[in-house]
């Protein structure tokens, strides 16, 4: 049967068996039962316990993050994990993040987006007018120069960032930094093809980049080409090992072919990596 028992999960993330068995008490996980009812819990249960973990050892009691969980997969659409959602301990605030969207699952107040949104504001007149003077004096600047110049205006004007990512890949095809944020500005409008196209042309100039590498087999999960985003963190691991990300997302992937023994492998990679000092 899949899934692991509590004694492997207590194993794999130095967890005491019976905290684990208070926090499905709590009812923020529900692990599915296996033979002669023992609990049996899935890769994202896992990963949620993990995170119980890193905010009691962030100094977070116990029965505090019992009721912050709880209280955030109440809130969570049907067919929603804790696991989609990144939980971690800032001081003695809990804030949970979904995407853009940060708040407290405590008071339910959402955080950081107004203090962005104004700095977006305030910094935009300024990027704006170093772009307005770099397009009058373009014969004046190289490819290292367009590069900098996309880096400061991502906060506030994205789109003009990639254009100015564009002329540096103008003067230099070879700019592997240009390649990877022209990339990711594309990745996150959707550009998924256009995205993966540059990542590639990203490593074909410096092949160890890590970040062009991981960036590649997340876009490449992203257009539903499982087998080859696993190829590629593989390689990236072969090269950089202390990748935890890579790891991390191997493993999931492992978990949802089946292939049990992988992915906790990656797990535990992804747990040593994240829990070293």
């Amino acid at each position: 049967m899949n899934g692991y028992t509590a004694r492997e999960v207590a194993r794999l993330l130095g967890l005491p068996v019976g905290r684990i068995y208070s926090y499905v008490r709590s009812g923020f996980l529900k692990p599915e039962r296996g033979p002669r009812r023992a609990l049996r819990f899935s890769f994202q249960d896992v990963v949620v316990l993990r995170t119980a973990k890193g905010l009691v050892e962030a100094r977070i009691s116990p029965a505090r993050v019992r009721r912050i969980l709880k209280r955030l997969a109440d809130e969570l659409p049907e067919g929603r994990s804790l696991a989609g959602l990144t939980i971690v301990a800032e001081g003695n605030r809990v804030v949970a993040r979904d995407g853009a969207r940060s708040w407290n699952p405590e008071s339910g107040q959402r955080l950081f987006d107004f203090e962005i949104a104004e700095l977006a504001r305030r910094v935009e007149p300024i990027v704006r007018r170093a772009a307005r003077e770099a397009r009058k004096s373009g014969d004046d600047l190289g490819s290292e120069d367009w590069y900098e110049i996309g880096v400061h205006l991502e906060i506030a004007a994205p789109g003009e960032a990639r254009d100015a990512y564009r002329r540096a890949l103008e003067l230099d095809p070879g700019h592997a930094d240009a390649h990877v944020n022209l990339g990711r500005l594309l990745h996150e409008q959707g550009e998924l093809k256009a995205a993966e196209e540059h990542y590639r042309s990203a490593l074909a100039a410096e092949p160890d980049s890590a970040t062009a590498a991981f960036n590649l087999g997340v876009v490449l999960e992203d257009l539903g080409r499982t087998d080859e985003a696993v190829s590629v963190y593989e390689r990236l691991l072969k090269r950089d090992p202390g990748c935890a990300d890579a790891h991390f997302n191997l493993a999931r992937l492992y978990e949802r072919s089946g292939r049990r023994i992988a992915a906790l492998r990656h797990l535990r990679a992804y747990e040593t990596l994240t829990t070293e000092h």
